[in-house]
């Protein structure tokens, strides 16, 4: 009913002339003292056609309606057959919209390209980076002193962010390198931690490491990425103390630290892109990309991550491993 009321108001001039040109029939005959039935049989039968060329457009007009608006949901490739029209200002419009559909499919086909280019940069920026990486941890290995613990250290940042890079340029591609197969959790666990003794070591911060003993379904290197993310944020905002990696029921990993913590206003935020924190602010080297990057992985291997943290006292993030063998059963 409120389509009919739409449409009566789109022809209101239309009928607004008809009812003024009855009015000057009426008023003619009425001055030259005509009967009236001379005049009303003829209206009577112009209101009839007018009712069915009028119900006739109503109908055609309900039909365009409800194809427009199954179309709204179209992306601007798709628009290719609009409904066919007599009039010529909605041909006009249609002109428009195609015209605007091929500026906007050139402008798609050319930041495609761009974005091609920029992450094949970008990945032959991030491999080739490997290599003088991997000459000096050699260098580095001939000598163990502080010093070289120390560069050790910073060496290994520089590979975590090269990490971070290709893990980034690999979330958006079309088509993801996920391998599920069935691992030892520990195992895992243990290859990321061997990463992080030596600065272990350096600090004096303690590893409480429970084993879990589980078999997961997942993939090796993406979840291996995400735990090591998660180490290097540990390690970073602990000064003191330890860091515990312990298993939760039913199937829920733990890392826990000693650490300055999260502040409350800061913790529904940490998984946004870019977002820092207060933490943040002190730590000027903080991106803000790599629980961002945790949250994405984790979602794409079937794990929910969280965090919960109190300030001063340490953090502790959860990742559900249970979700995923949840799905697949």
């Amino acid at each position: 009913m409120k389509l009919f009321w739409v449409w009566l108001r789109g022809k209101r001039r239309a009928l607004c002339l008809g009812v003024l040109c009855m009015a000057v029939f009426f008023a003619a005959f009425a001055l030259y003292r005509l009967p009236m039935r001379a005049v009303c049989y003829p209206a009577a039968l112009c209101l009839l056609v007018c009712g069915i060329f009028g119900a006739a457009d109503f109908l055609r007009m309900k039909k365009t309606h409800e194809t427009l608006c199954a179309m709204q949901h179209m992306t601007a490739a798709m628009l290719d057959n609009l409904p066919d029209t007599d009039d010529v200002l909605l041909r006009d419009y249609q002109a428009l919209v195609e015209n605007l559909r091929r500026e906007t499919a050139q402008i798609q086909v050319a930041d495609a390209g761009r974005y091609r280019e920029m992450v094949d940069y970008y990945t032959v920026w991030a491999h080739q980076i490997k290599t003088p990486i991997a000459a000096m941890r050699l260098t580095l290995e001939q000598e163990d002193t502080p010093l070289q613990r120390r560069l050790n250290r910073e060496l290994r940042r520089v590979e975590q962010y090269v990490e971070m890079v290709l893990a980034f340029l690999r979330l958006d591609s079309e088509s993801h390198d996920y391998v599920f197969r069935m691992y030892s959790l520990d195992d895992i666990i243990r290859r990321s931690v061997r990463k992080f003794a030596p600065e272990f070591i350096d600090r004096h911060l303690r590893l409480v490491y429970d084993p879990t003993g589980e078999m997961v379904v997942t993939d090796e290197k993406w979840l291996a990425f995400v735990l090591e993310q998660l180490l290097s944020n540990a390690l970073k905002y602990t000064p003191q103390g330890e860091i515990r990696i312990y298993m939760e029921m039913p199937k829920t990993l733990c890392i826990a630290d000693t650490g300055i913590g999260i502040a409350p206003e800061d913790l529904p935020r940490v998984f946004e892109k870019g977002y820092t924190g207060y933490n943040g602010r002190m730590d000027k080297s903080a991106s803000g990309i790599g629980l961002y990057l945790c949250r994405r992985i984790c979602r794409n291997l079937g794990v929910t991550l969280s965090v919960s943290s109190q300030v001063g006292q340490g953090t502790t993030v959860r990742l559900d491993l249970s979700q995923y063998q949840g799905k697949t059963e």
